[in-house]
């Protein structure tokens, strides 16, 4: 598990993956429309959804020609499970997640 939560925990770090996140919760998106807000090039986005599927956050599929990224909210559960260890975090939702996310990205 420890190795999972540091694949989580690292791709969480980043306020460009977190972002990511934010849209995915709304629906899947193809890549292109995931880098579209972005000042970034297309490859620079393919490694922060690289790093969100190696955390196992995300997951990608590709429909035709167009690869297009989900959501994967079950990969929060073991982070979540550690955080409840310490006793002092009430039981996180994804709900409480995504006001978190908004809250950070405002900072």
């Amino acid at each position: 598990m420890a190795h999972s939560l540091d694949h989580v925990f690292a791709a969480l770090a980043d306020p460009t993956r977190r972002a990511i996140l934010m849209m995915l919760l709304e629906d899947d998106m193809a890549v292109t429309d995931v880098a579209e807000p972005f000042d970034m090039s297309l490859a620079a986005i393919s490694k922060h959804l690289s790093i969100l599927g190696r955390a196992g956050l995300i997951s990608q599929e590709k429909r035709g020609r167009v690869k297009w990224c989900k959501l994967e909210p079950d990969a929060l559960r073991d982070a979540t499970v550690w955080m409840q260890g310490f006793g002092q975090f009430d039981p996180v939702n994804l709900d409480a997640f995504e006001a978190f996310l908004e809250q950070e990205l405002k900072s």
